[in-house]
């Protein structure tokens, strides 16, 4: 059991050409959205909420703007970093079964957050465990996740009528895939390597 974890850790990817659109099944969705649930949350605030993008319409339409983004990005690139840019593939959004939307609502459990006094991001913290709770679950079923990054915020807020006191923190494709690969996209096409890990360890002090 404690080998499946570390197994599932490791086989995790962030997937974007791999999807099939093959359906997911009702039981294996709500069991990873009850994983991401149960994720441990500052004061108990639970804040986050999950939206469950189907509709192909709206999904073309945030696959738009994200490739509008993508190519504002593009523009700041030359030489190498460019050609390097250009043969990654940044979404699964419309290969992919559907999506989920992870927001965070900061007044949730409030007006006094229990621990969140001296960290105001504690709760964003939160729902980030609760996103890395569904993309292990996910994997574990064998399913894919894709955390599509090249968006703007305020766009993905009036997309999905999110009101504004909600903020939106991710957008994952979700679905069967045909594989993980082996090793992550950007390492393959050489955009960055993974930094070992004994070159991010200190003792008791920075640079210790």
């Amino acid at each position: 059991m404690i080998h499946d974890l570390y197994e599932t850790i490791s086989r995790r990817r962030d997937v974007r050409g791999q999807f099939t659109g093959a359906p997911v099944p009702g039981d294996v969705l709500d069991r990873i959205l009850m994983a991401a649930h149960e994720a441990p949350s500052v004061g108990l605030s639970q804040p986050w909420d999950f939206i469950l993008v189907r509709d192909r319409e709206l999904r073309q339409t945030f696959h738009r703007h994200v490739h509008t983004e993508r190519e504002t990005f593009a523009a700041t690139l030359d030489g190498d970093a460019a050609r390097r840019f250009a043969r990654i593939k940044i979404d699964g959004i419309l290969e992919s079964t559907l999506s989920v939307v992870v927001t965070y609502d900061a007044a949730r459990g409030g007006p006094a957050v229990l621990g969140r006094h001296a960290i105001a991001d504690a709760g964003l913290y939160s729902v980030c465990l609760a996103i890395q709770n569904l993309w292990l679950a996910a994997t574990a079923e064998g399913l894919g996740v894709g955390w599509v990054s090249f968006y703007r915020e305020d766009f993905l807020r009036g997309l999905l009528a999110i009101p504004g006191s909600v903020r939106p923190v991710a957008w994952l494709c979700l679905g069967p895939v045909s594989h993980l690969e082996e090793v992550p996209d950007l390492e393959r096409h050489g955009w960055r390597r993974r930094r070992p890990l004994q070159l991010a360890l200190h003792a008791d002090r920075w640079g210790g």
